[in-house]
């Protein structure tokens, strides 16, 4: 069975910078960012809803986040409006410590992306005969981690090399879990790749959560793969369910976040509560408090 760390916090509120400057001016130090994956080698499962919508929650708190599209059919990319022109497949083959020209700004201040294009598609085959092939975007990542709170990589839907790399690089990887029943089939699949992962090339690895998805209250089926779910892996799953929501569904189409396409939505408002959870299971505001009083 895959083990995981399950941090208990007590941060009541996830709006934590309000005042960075003062903190800044008393000794606050940023610390290196939570780097977590968000993966499933199935498709449909609303990974890159909840790439999207968990960063802009966050990022709408005032803490700093980066988003990175790492599947080749860019749809994060797309889904905040934003342009692909240097690209994360620049970005894994640029050279030098300046990273700056690849990351783009979004109408979020605290808020930025490194965007993706169709390249990534053949990135398996061009890195197949190269040295330390899983590590490369590890050595990226050292470069920019320092600069943000939370970096998240929204993951190709497949267990290839960019999806290793994705994992090596990481502290944590969130797992979007669709409430249905094929769902479930892939899911030890992804746990035994990362398993396999954390035992050779990253003992830091750790499952943060499995997020449900795409649940239908009216329908039997959701309910019963909640139960299932939640019984086999108990705390390593989030509280916060996502419902299926129409809402959900529109707002790529316009390149726009949730939070702003539709905010008093039961999608916005759940994804809004899964950001307090994420901050409290990893305990961002004691931290970032003691961090403050060193």
């Amino acid at each position: 069975m895959f083990h995981v760390e399950h941090l208990q916090g007590k941060c009541s509120t996830w709006n934590i910078r309000l005042n960075i400057d003062f903190l800044m001016a008393c000794g606050y130090k940023k610390a290196m960012a939570h780097i977590i994956s968000i993966t499933n080698q199935k498709g449909g499962v609303g990974k890159t809803t909840s790439s999207i919508s968990l960063s802009t929650a966050l990022a709408k708190s005032g803490v700093d986040v980066l988003l990175i599209d790492a599947d080749s059919q860019f749809n994060t990319t797309s889904g905040l409006n934003a342009q692909n022109n240097r690209t994360f497949y620049d970005f894994l083959w640029s050279e030098g410590p300046d990273f700056s020209s690849y990351v783009q700004a979004t109408k979020y201040p605290t808020l930025s992306l490194i965007g993706a294009d169709p390249r990534l598609s053949g990135l398996e085959f061009e890195w197949s005969g190269l040295d330390q092939n899983k590590h490369i975007l590890k050595r990226k990542m050292e470069l920019i981690e320092k600069n943000y709170d939370f970096i998240f990589i929204d993951c190709p839907p497949s267990l290839g090399l960019l999806t290793v790399n994705a994992l090596v690089a990481s502290k944590f990887f969130i797992v979007p879990l669709q409430c249905e029943y094929y769902a479930l089939e892939g899911l030890s699949l992804l746990l035994n790749t990362a398993c396999t992962i954390k035992e050779n090339l990253n003992p830091d690895l750790t499952l943060q959560g499995i997020l449900l998805t795409m649940f239908d209250s009216r329908n039997t089926l959701s309910h019963k793969v909640v139960e299932q779910v939640r019984l086999h892996f108990k705390n390593k799953v989030f509280q916060t369910v996502i419902p299926r929501n129409v809402r959900l569904s529109e707002a790529p189409s316009h390149g726009i976040p949730i939070s702003d396409y539709a905010p008093d939505s039961s999608g916005a408002l759940a994804y809004n509560k899964l950001a307090e959870e994420l901050i409290e299971r990893l305990n961002f505001k004691k931290a970032f408090k003691e961090n403050v009083l060193q």
